[in-house]
């Protein structure tokens, strides 16, 4: 059977609950290593934790990504197929969230919210071939072989490291899966400023994605498309025709806060009328500020270090 390296990378003395949990639900299972990787350059941590890890599959998880114990074998069943290179599935947004996380957990699960990413965050159909934009970093597994003959991460990214790797591996004629059963559950932003962050940076890394790669998703462009839409009738109110989108804008988010509020029955769900354009103006300027940036460069982390926490063919140590 494959053996499975779980990397974590973490801010130095950071809390990882993704490790406590672990050791809570799995702590004698001996076909995973357990690798934290300290530093504060995401990508290199991973990078370098990839080195070092002995396992056949990297399981790449978040600090407070909270694993369910079915997921090793999820990564399992689908490495068992060698043109499959990765398999991912959604990061839930925990019951014991504040109501003002779990507002921004229903705005990223939605369609019209999150567009094609929304599977990041719900669980949806069942396991299929998929493209990057269904996976998400901090609940993602690929098959180490491939990882290490593609040079893993660009260090030049973050956030959108694992999405321009993704691209990679299908270029090198590898399958993605999503699995909506193989499931992490992981807090939202505490706060709107904290959720308002998030967002630009998620426009700014693909902005700068597209820099690296020059392939251009008119999907990925909706946002800086609205916000230029809004600029223009700003700068042309007198033409109400211009209003017309808007209108329709607005229709489109009713009909999704319906279908919400039908789904959850929760008045607070009512904000997301106000969310929703929130998001996707801070993400389209996030995806203009990345552009006008340039290529970024790679951040240097000469403090990066690499803890062992469980080895394969051992319990969880005490």
């Amino acid at each position: 059977m494959s053996t499975i390296s779980i990397i974590i990378p973490v801010k130095p003395g950071g809390y990882v609950a993704a490790c406590q949990h672990l050791k809570k639900i799995m702590p004698d299972d001996p076909g995973y290593e357990i690798l934290l990787a300290e530093g504060s350059a995401p990508s290199q941590q991973r990078n370098r934790a990839a080195r070092e890890a002995v396992g056949d599959i990297l399981y790449f998880l978040d600090d407070d990504s909270l694993i369910i114990p079915e997921n090793l074998a999820c990564c399992y069943d689908a490495m068992s197929d060698p043109l499959v290179a990765v398999v991912g599935g959604p990061s839930l947004t925990p019951v014991e969230d504040s109501w003002l996380q779990q507002l921004f957990g229903q705005a990223l699960a939605s369609k019209f919210g999150s567009g094609a990413v929304s599977n990041r965050y719900r669980t949806y159909g069942e396991t299929r071939k998929t493209t990057d934009k269904e996976l998400i970093l901090c609940n993602l597994a690929v098959r180490r072989s491939v990882f290490i003959d593609l040079n893993g991460f660009n260090e030049c990214l973050y956030p959108n490291e694992e999405n321009e790797f993704m691209e990679r591996v299908t270029s090198a004629g590898y399958s993605l899966l999503h699995a909506p059963s193989m499931l992490v559950f992981r807090s939202q932003r505490q706060t709107l400023k904290a959720f308002i962050r998030q967002m630009f940076n998620y426009g700014r890394g693909r902005g700068q994605q597209t820099l690296i790669t020059r392939s251009y998703s008119v999907t990925s462009f909706i946002p800086l498309f609205f916000v230029a839409y809004l600029v223009l009738s700003l700068i042309y109110i007198k033409h109400l025709i211009l209003l017309s989108p808007l209108v329709i804008y607005i229709c489109a988010a009713s009909v999704s806060l319906l279908c919400v509020l039908q789904r959850t029955g929760r008045l607070f769900s009512l904000l997301l009328l106000g969310i929703y354009p929130l998001m996707h103006i801070v993400n389209g300027v996030g995806l203009l500020w990345g552009l006008l940036c340039g290529r970024p460069a790679p951040v240097q982390d000469s403090s990066i270090r690499i803890r062992k926490i469980k080895s394969l063919g051992e319990s969880f140590p005490e």
